[in-house]
């Protein structure tokens, strides 16, 4: 298939539907066609099917095929085209591949999280249930209806001095089981007293 003459003789036949001239080209153009495809790809993987579309697409084409010149040109060209749409397939598969495991892992991380948020506010909880009534009332008040001092002092009748008082010896207190257990730094973490 070296000179142009049979090439040019396999393509006439190969447009005449002759299946034969097809499988000419195969055996001659597949090497080197394999060779190209490793310089671009660096895999094995995939090679073989790419070529196969190359050879259909040049059977699908083969009434027009002319020029006997530009063939070896043609059919570099096709291969070339597969090769690169292969490496962007490859490409985005990675990337996709990549962003769902990035995302699974913060969606882990922030599972985790959450889950050390519900221990730590559950232990805090704990805590607060054992302070004495009366700072435990003002304490909520404060903290969990988002009370200011003034309003606190006015709901329950108290002076605004006495409700300082209580918030202060309320985080002491906190603070202090909090240390004991260890929770200190998590619990500033998550919540500012």
């Amino acid at each position: 298939m070296g000179n142009n003459f049979l090439l040019d003789k396999t393509l006439k036949q190969l447009a005449n539907d002759d299946k034969n001239a097809l499988e000419k080209l195969f055996n001659y153009y597949y090497p080197r066609l394999y060779s190209f495809s490793k310089t671009l790809l660096k895999l094995d993987e995939g090679i073989e099917d790419i070529l196969q579309e190359v050879f259909l697409r040049i059977y699908q084409n083969r009434k027009n095929i002319k020029s006997t010149e530009t063939f070896q040109s043609y059919i570099f060209t096709i291969t070339r085209n597969l090769l690169l749409n292969e490496l962007r397939s490859q490409l985005n598969e990675h990337k996709a591949k990549e962003k769902i495991y990035r995302e699974s892992v913060a969606r882990e991380y922030l599972l985790s999280e959450k889950i050390e948020f519900l221990e730590l506010q559950e232990k805090l909880e704990q805590i607060i249930e054992t302070l004495p009534d009366r700072r435990r009332e003002i304490y909520l008040l404060s903290r969990k209806e988002g009370l200011s001092h003034k309003e606190i002092a006015v709901k329950l009748d108290i002076s605004e001095k006495t409700v300082e008082y209580h918030i202060t010896q309320s985080l002491s207190e906190i603070k202090k089981k909090m240390r004991e257990i260890g929770l200190l730094a998590m619990l500033y973490f998550y919540f500012f007293l």
